[in-house]
């Protein structure tokens, strides 16, 4: 069976390499992936694209937008499903970090954030629905550890990922009995390039790193494999009776006391 598969990402290292990853694996399921990947700016993208590597000239789809605005979130649904027909999984996975506590962030950031992390899935979510719905298909959203725990100097990003874990288990509710499952998994710290968009020097993300040995119970942080993994695992048959679940694939972190 094929499957017609969104992933809302920005064009960074890290978040191709998530896709990347995600792909590999669906390409044993014989799935297309859809891949939201930005030009402009930095901001989103979308990119459809998949899985058999010898496949790949006639299934790739390549949409390019930006998913702060509506009518690129509006365009990247409706030819990436005139494309493939239909659509059976969205996994929204666009996202960015901008430091600052309540005393120092400015309303432009905090706006930002907010409209990149929560107002694109909320939007995409939306406009996915009734495809998804007409497949039975699934959402996966990729959320963080900072949405189930509090950490200071980024309080509209802890924001933003508290508010699409409430997203996630609403959504699961309203749409459950209709047949379609949402889910997300919620990283610890991952190597990415996420922490350097957003201002911090390759020295103090090295020393970042270092420290994230002693804050997550598995002594050491986590890598983009080991989350698109998980993300395979939400969007597969193998978690068929799996919804309104926020999974944290983060070494231990969410468990342990401050040391």
């Amino acid at each position: 069976m094929t499957a017609a598969i969104h992933i809302t990402s920005f064009i960074d290292a890290s978040s191709r390499h998530l896709a990347m990853r995600c792909d590999l694996t669906k390409s044993k399921q014989t799935m297309h992936t859809d891949i939201i990947k930005k030009v402009l700016d930095y901001i989103k993208i979308a990119i459809t694209y998949k899985i058999s590597v010898t496949e790949w000239p006639k299934k790739i789809l390549t949409v390019q937008g930006d998913l702060a605005k509506d009518e690129d979130c509006h365009r990247v649904v409706s030819e990436t499903v005139a494309h493939f027909g239909q659509l059976d999984i969205l996994v929204n996975s666009a996202g960015i970090l901008l430091s600052g506590g309540i005393e120092t962030i400015s309303m432009e950031d905090y706006d930002r954030q907010m409209n990149v992390n929560t107002r694109s899935p909320f939007l995409m979510t939306k406009l996915s629905l009734p495809h998804l719905l007409k497949t039975k298909g699934n959402i996966v959203n990729i959320s963080s550890v900072t949405g189930t725990r509090a950490f200071p100097n980024v309080v509209s990003y802890c924001m933003s990922k508290a508010a699409l874990d409430q997203l996630t288990r609403t959504v699961a509710l309203e749409v459950a009995e209709r047949g379609v499952r949402v889910n997300a998994v919620n990283p610890g710290v991952i190597v990415t390039e996420c922490h350097k968009r957003g201002g911090m020097s390759e020295e103090a993300y090295a020393k970042f790193l270092e420290h994230g040995k002693s804050t997550h119970a598995m002594g050491r942080v986590g890598q983009v494999e080991e989350v698109a993994s998980a993300v395979v695992f939400l969007a597969s048959d193998q978690s068929s009776f799996i919804t309104g679940v926020t999974l944290p694939v983060d070494g231990g972190r969410s468990i342990m006391c401050p040391r």
